[in-house]
């Protein structure tokens, strides 16, 4: 494990938290991985993972929640932010095997395994694969599979579910105030612009002015995403797990539209028997601010450590 030079320690402002950068050594070069410590070293530790356009900042604010009661450790997935440069093979259990890596690095054992969105599936394949690494799982908007249609090419297909993250990778931008602008117009952040917000989108820019460009492989999301809609191996993890399982679902969508990846029909018609994960309502948040926004992000930090063992965990979420 290597600390990168460049921005081994991150200095906090007034409403953010320090973190450090580090390099985990997995197949075909490093993996970029930024971890928060807690104030006790012997504390829990959480490795939590991001969704299919995101990176490791996604998770800073509920670091923020956490307070120190426990480590979280985050990655940039193969293929994004800094972690970009990977190469391939992409694919979920390629990055179940980078999740090994970095338990394998940390030394970690019983830690709690977390993911958001296409990060939730990414956590159930590897607490399928690699059990004997992690506790417990939080899946958070992710990891149980809906119906999707089944005539459209796989371009198609990512299109119409995830449609405006997919064309960001082919846009370019003449600075990072214009990328900001681009941002604080998406509904899902309508009011809920915070300093954690700006430094994750702002991680995400790679390039030159007036060439920015999303740091996102495309051939990384369309592989990722292909087999989060359609890969049956993938989509049968979460049914698999033996091990305790929590799934954190949000009221609102990927554009804060009322209907939300999940709801109780669909969950209902999931038929997840025996009850894994139970699944738990995240009340006023979408599908980004259940992540990114304050009360989701208080609310998910309860969940983590409620998972660690730590009495009074979810005191004051908003979950059900």
């Amino acid at each position: 494990m290597t600390r990168h030079a460049e921005a081994s320690r991150q200095e906090a402002t007034p409403e953010t938290d320090p973190y450090e950068e580090l390099g985990v050594p997995v197949d075909g070069g490093e993996l970029a991985v930024l971890r928060w410590p807690a104030g006790d070293p012997g504390a829990p530790v959480v490795l939590a993972v991001h969704g299919i356009t995101a990176n490791a900042l996604s998770w800073a604010r509920v670091a923020h929640h956490l307070a120190g009661r426990a480590t979280l450790i985050a990655p940039d997935l193969r293929g994004r932010g800094g972690s970009r440069s990977l190469p391939g093979p992409y694919g979920i259990a390629a990055h179940a095997a980078d999740m090994a890596a970095i338990a394998d690095a940390f030394g970690l054992r019983g830690a709690v395994l977390a993911g958001h969105s296409m990060g939730a599936f990414v956590s159930a394949f590897t607490g399928v694969h690699h059990p004997t690494r992690f506790a417990s799982l939080v899946l958070v908007d992710g990891g149980l599979g809906f119906p999707a249609p089944t005539h459209l090419d796989p371009d198609a297909l990512l299109d119409a579910v995830i449609g405006p993250a997919m064309r960001r990778l082919d846009m370019t931008f003449p600075d990072r105030r214009a990328y900001r602008g681009y941002w604080r117009d998406h509904p899902a952040f309508a009011g809920s612009w915070s300093p954690w917000v700006d430094a994750y989108i702002q991680r995400d820019l790679v390039g030159t002015e007036p060439h920015l460009r999303s740091s996102c492989v495309r051939d990384a999301v369309r592989l990722d995403g292909t087999q989060v809609l359609r890969d049956p191996e993938v989509l049968a993890a979460v049914r698999e797990l033996e091990l305790p399982a929590r799934l954190l679902w949000a009221d609102r969508g990927l554009m804060d539209e009322p209907q939300g990846l999940y709801d109780e029909r669909r969950l209902a018609a999931a038929d997840l028997t025996p009850a894994r994960p139970a699944t738990h309502r995240v009340a006023d948040v979408n599908h980004y601010t259940v992540l990114l926004g304050d009360d989701g992000a208080r609310t998910v930090a309860g969940h983590l450590l409620d998972a660690a063992g730590l009495s009074g965990g979810m005191a004051g979420t908003n979950g059900g």
